[in-house]
């Protein structure tokens, strides 16, 4: 697909895709990737985009249809369908399509392949739907923050891509303030097949959106910045709650690990529905730096089954630091042949060890695809709000078993800096 598209008009893929998704555009073409995941901020015309880009698709492939899907049904068409109406007037080639309102579709003429509308609110209508002639080569999940998470998603996706060899699937959403929304949590996870492709509006031609838009853009700019980088820019700015504003999420090479030389194990116990967590890390305390680069994370994982587990990611048999309260699974675990000692917690530890971690260490380095699972409750562990929306004094005992276990494999280098946490608790610092 070139940066011209050929019809009776020469329109310019340029006049209607903005700069920011040139790189995006080629990608597609290319067929390099099968998910494309495009967060972005007011008026980042990631909408317009992908309309363009299934519109265009549709014309040049006799076999792909697309289904555009919202969560709820009445919105679908006050948006995906509005934006894909637009794309083929702007594209010149209105009189091509067939355009039905009720129910929405609409029919490219000279292929007979469709576009098809549905809510989420619905499932039973996306299993139900057949095509006669092609398969579903685009799906488009808009607003995809109002989903209830990525168990629906995928039940969708796997309805839907089936008989088809290639496959394109688009999301576009505005992200959630907090990080441990599930669709910002799910932006921080690799796959090869997966892009993220963040924009916003800043490089749009200003005649696209209007001098208006830019106006209120700079305002608020200056007198709410936060807000202008949620509401603009597509930031997860957070509820103002987040523990861990030191983390840094990449991977970490080979070469860096083989020089790691304080490595430390932790270990939490899982019990009933909770996993067992275990995680190896590297610290380095001259520049206060904490490597997280292996992870087992399991629900219902027996002692003999974990102690094999642990067996691949401490292959030198150091020594575990485990959650002290269970002393008959350390006691199994030492049985196994690993070497075990419980965690001297105590009163009080939850804070000091969380506070240690947050406040102690310059970066907490997390490798994404090595300890996903760590990523997701780094990046997520917010503390809670009242009814009137103020903070809660205590920490959250959920979603927090990685760093529990972390906690307890940097016992030995967090007593020493004890007292100094605690001075700043009992003063209300942080």
């Amino acid at each position: 697909m070139s940066m011209t598209y050929q019809n009776q008009n020469q329109v310019k893929l340029s006049e209607i895709i903005a700069p920011s998704f040139y790189d995006l555009h080629w990608y597609i073409s290319e067929h390099r990737y099968t998910h494309y995941k495009l967060p972005g901020g007011r008026g980042s015309t990631k909408s317009s985009f992908i309309s363009s880009e299934i519109i265009l698709g549709m014309m040049q492939d006799p076999k792909a249809n697309a289904m555009a899907i919202r969560k709820v049904a009445r919105f679908l068409e006050e948006s995906v369908f509005e934006q894909l109406l637009w794309a083929i007037e702007i594209l010149g080639v209105s009189d091509k399509w067939k355009i039905r309102y009720s129910p929405l579709g609409m029919t490219y003429i000279p292929y007979g392949n469709r576009i098809i509308f549905r809510g989420a609110d619905d499932p039973q209508k996306i299993k139900s739907v057949k095509l006669a002639n092609g398969y579903f080569k685009y799906i488009w999940f808009e607003e995809r923050a109002e989903f209830d998470g990525a168990e629906e998603e995928r039940t969708i996706i796997q309805s839907l891509m089936r008989g088809g060899s290639e496959f394109f699937v688009f999301y576009t959403w505005n992200p959630p303030k907090s990080m441990n929304n599930w669709v910002n949590q799910d932006t921080l996870l690799e796959r090869e097949d997966t892009v993220v492709y963040p924009t916003d509006y800043r490089s749009v031609p200003r005649e696209w959106l209007g001098e208006q838009f830019f106006i209120e853009a700079e305002h608020l700019m200056k007198v709410k910045p936060k807000a202008y980088e949620h509401e603009y820019l597509g930031i997860a700015t957070g509820t103002g709650g987040a523990v861990f504003e030191n983390v840094t999420i990449r991977k970490i090479t080979d070469d860096e690990i083989a020089r790691f030389d304080r490595i430390k194990h932790g270990l939490d116990f899982g019990y009933g529905a909770d996993p067992l967590a275990y995680i190896k890390m590297h610290y380095s305390r001259k520049y206060k730096k904490l490597y997280l680069f292996g992870e087992i994370y399991k629900v219902r994982l027996g002692n003999t089954k974990a102690a094999q587990e642990i067996r691949k990611l401490n292959p030198l048999n150091q020594i575990i630091t485990a959650d002290s309260e269970d002393s008959r699974a350390i006691a199994a675990m030492n049985e196994l042949g690993l070497r075990v000692i419980g965690a001297k917690k105590g009163p009080g530890s939850v804070d000091y060890g969380t506070e240690f971690l947050a406040d102690e260490i310059e970066e907490i380095i997390i490798d994404p695809e090595r300890c996903p699972n760590a990523v997701r409750e780094f990046t997520g562990y917010e503390l809670e709000q009242d009814k009137n929306g103020n903070f809660k004094g205590s920490y959250p005992d959920k979603d927090n078993h990685t760093i529990d276990a972390v906690r307890y494999g940097m016992e030995s280098d967090m007593t020493r800096k004890t007292a100094k946490i605690r001075s700043k608790k009992a003063l209300g610092l942080r």
